[in-house]
């Protein structure tokens, strides 16, 4: 099964990177392709592209696995099971923008900050950054090496994910070795703010730009 979704081409000329967003439980592509004009304004010559997650919800949209509560030890068995379908996926985009893997940034929102995280950090293609917008990181570490920097947002009212599951995901991030950033939107429930676009968008700049390889904490507070 290949994995499909809305794409944003670059706003000129061939894509000098790739963005690939991953959408949570029970939306789909078209959902976090929204970003994408976004993020676009940091990165004109990047092309995006919002995949759907391969299982259909009982109700609407997609998941990349099923989720009966949030428990990271228990959803590390469902990223680790969905993962080959996108990393089969990552490797097709690739190819067809004839990009290397250093061109590459993952972006999550919820579930699919599961994804990016586990894929990205563990798979065999290493990006070049992620984002990760209110999720967790499941599974233990440690990581891979040559390990691509992260940053996390959350919400300071989010219910669904709490806020807590941000702090914990930032300290095992750094505690193996992952050059994170962490922001707490201040009011913000289970979703994405402007705060945590432009610093998203800032930071994707940064990362391709190699200009984040010299930070030398482990772990670090955006404000």
């Amino acid at each position: 099964m290949a994995l499909s979704g809305p794409r944003l081409e670059p706003r000129r000329g061939p894509a000098t990177h790739l963005v690939v967003l991953c959408h949570g439980y029970g939306a789909d592509g078209k959902d976090l392709i929204e970003l994408a004009p976004h993020l676009q304004k940091a990165l004109p010559g990047g092309a995006f592209v919002a995949p759907n997650a391969p299982q259909r919800c009982a109700g609407a949209g997609y998941q990349w696995f099923p989720i009966s509560r949030i428990d990271p030890h228990e959803m590390h068995k469902g990223v680790a099971g969905a993962a080959g379908l996108l990393e089969a996926f990552l490797q097709a985009e690739l190819a067809r923008l004839a990009l290397t893997s250093d061109r590459l940034a993952l972006v999550g929102f919820s579930q699919g900050t599961m994804m990016a995280l586990h894929v990205g950090l563990r798979g065999p293609i290493r990006p070049a950054a992620i984002v990760g917008f209110s999720g967790l990181l499941t599974g233990a570490t440690p990581f891979e090496d040559k390990l691509p920097p992260v940053l996390l947002t959350h919400g300071e009212e989010d219910t669904v994910i709490p806020p807590e599951a941000l702090f914990l995901s930032a300290g095992a991030l750094g505690a193996g070795g992952v050059r994170v950033q962490w922001h707490l939107s201040r009011g913000l429930a289970h979703g994405i703010d402007e705060a945590s676009l432009a610093l998203a968008g800032g930071f994707l700049a940064l990362a391709f730009g190699g200009r984040l390889a010299s930070i030398g904490e482990a772990c670090c507070v955006l404000r």
